[in-house]
């Protein structure tokens, strides 16, 4: 009988976040990949559970795949999952899975704690979009160029970033996109968690002020580009007394959203984010 590839997502900071799917999967598997034998060893431990831990970073991870592939077709059931997260999210597992699939053999996704989605829901950016750039790059003008190519994207960008360059690209942030809010996330679920919400130049300046250098994960969030920073002629004025006049007219927000696309030549998010800011 085939085995299969079980992908499972582990917590971020809060072990209370793990699932019962998550547990079920690890007391079942055969073998359980990882990116980090000492990291997941922690948590198999504090569940109670001991089982065949295989390490598999980047820099094996095609080596051992073919491997793997066969174990699983020969009917055991490998378990892959990140340090931390929802795996295939900035880690190799999207490779063993994609290999997987181009083999035929059956893969399962068991969801959770995710960096990436925590910090879009704290942010309370309201839009429909974002953009997901996994870890920032390293140079300036590679991020510099990175912003450049993403600057007339309507969605809120989201980026990995160490704690040691987060200062960095927060000045390089400021210089892109000086009229847009930015948001800091950092230890997301842990003791320490911070959500902090303002352009990023303030944060520079807020960072700088502190005693002790930055640390833990921290994800960056760029908000959606404001109504200054677009080309459009359309009166914003116009925009919001129309939307106005159809939300007292007793029609839903989102109804509204769609007529507005309709009158005027603007993004639907930015119509989205308009309307959903109004009070009536």
């Amino acid at each position: 009988m085939q085995g299969k590839l079980v992908m499972v997502s582990t917590p971020i900071g809060n072990l209370g976040d793990i699932s019962k799917r998550a547990i079920e999967a690890f007391e079942n598997a055969d073998s359980v990949v990882v990116e980090d034998t000492r990291v997941t060893a922690k948590l198999l431990s504090s569940l109670g559970l001991n089982r065949h831990v295989i390490r598999c970073d980047d820099n094996v991870i095609a080596r051992l795949t073919p491997m793997l592939l066969e174990r699983i077709a020969q009917g055991e059931t490998i378990v892959f999952c990140s340090d931390a997260g929802t795996p295939s999210v900035s880690d190799p597992g999207a490779y063993l899975v994609s290999a997987a699939l181009d083999e035929g053999l059956e893969v399962e996704v068991v969801p959770g704690a995710s960096a990436l989605l925590t910090a879009f829901v704290a942010s309370g950016f309201i839009t429909t979009s974002f953009y997901f750039g996994g870890f920032l790059p390293r140079k300036l003008g590679e991020k510099n160029k990175l912003f450049e190519s993403l600057r007339n994207l309507d969605a809120v960008l989201i980026f990995y970033e160490s704690p040691n360059r987060t200062v960095a690209s927060l000045k390089a942030i400021a210089e892109a996109f000086p009229l847009r809010e930015v948001v800091l996330a950092r230890e997301l679920t842990k003791l320490h968690e911070e959500v902090l919400r303002m352009p990023a130049a303030d944060l520079v300046k807020e960072l700088s002020h502190r005693d002790k250098p930055l640390k833990g994960e921290v994800v960056l969030l760029i908000g959606p580009p404001p109504f200054e920073e677009t080309e459009n002629t359309v009166s914003w004025d116009a925009v919001r007394a129309r939307a106005l006049d159809l939300l007292r007219g007793g029609m839903a927000r989102s109804s509204v959203v769609k007529q507005l696309t309709t009158e005027f030549d603007v993004p639907r998010n930015t119509l989205y984010r308009i309307v959903h800011k109004l009070k009536v």
